[in-house]
């Protein structure tokens, strides 16, 4: 009867291809899938955008 908005959330799945180390943030303006982002926290190799997807708020 009445219709809501979704609110969806976009975050960002970095990926350290040493350690295998995965973090979740906030989607920034500019991601982009493969891209080289830091050094990774535990073990100093370097992360990448492994994937960009988004979360329903009801």
């Amino acid at each position: 009867m009445f219709s809501k908005e979704k609110i969806i959330l976009a975050y960002t799945i970095e990926k350290c291809n040493k350690c295998n180390l995965e973090r979740k943030r906030k989607f920034k303006q500019g991601d982009y899938l493969f891209a080289l982002t830091l050094k990774c926290d535990s073990c100093d190799g370097i992360t990448m955008i492994d994937k960009i997807f988004g979360e329903t708020i009801k």
